[in-house]
């Protein structure tokens, strides 16, 4: 029973809420082409593509999704299938064997859709520009609507970039 009254006492240990990001989303985040919050506004589902990053995105993404800064409480959530989602957080640079999976995931998710081009690589290629191996930044294969810079960024501009959409 002392685990039970322990807990009781704690009650939920998370980062305190970030102020609502504004349009030009000083905490790092810079969108592309500002995103309507109409369609959108609330809760978003998001499916996570990895187009071909080193995970340094990844291991970010779910820091923000995890227990200590709690996306989700924003009314974001991310989802298994791109049919389910309203917006795709796409990571690293566009592989060649990524460009076509990607465009068939943009064509699955039902409109209004966001793209979220998260990290540099995503953005401009970052350090893999010029590989052998590389399409181009996701830019260049989709239409992007939000970009989120750093390598990696941190958890709070994912969020913030990511709240621009939801409004709240």
């Amino acid at each position: 029973m002392s685990v039970l009254r322990k807990i009781i006492r704690t009650g939920r240990v998370a980062e305190p809420s970030l102020p609502v990001p504004s349009v030009d989303a000083a905490a790092g985040a810079a969108p592309a082409a500002p995103a309507a919050p109409g369609p959108l506004a609330g809760s978003v589902q998001l499916r996570h593509i990895d187009a071909g990053s080193c995970n340094g995105c990844e291991l970010e993404i779910a820091s923000a999704f995890g227990p200590v800064y709690d996306a989700e409480r924003y009314g974001l959530r991310l989802v298994a299938s791109p049919r389910h989602a309203d917006a795709l957080l796409v990571t690293g640079p566009v592989t060649r064997n990524m460009a076509d999976p990607l465009r068939a995931v943009f064509d699955a998710t039902p409109n209004p859709k966001r793209v979220v081009a998260v990290g540099d690589c995503a953005m401009n290629c970052g350090v893999f520009a010029g590989g052998h191996g590389v399409e181009g930044a996701v830019g260049d294969i989709v239409p992007v609507d939000v970009e989120v810079p750093g390598c990696p960024p941190t958890p709070e501009a994912i969020i913030a970039a990511l709240r621009g959409l939801t409004g709240r």
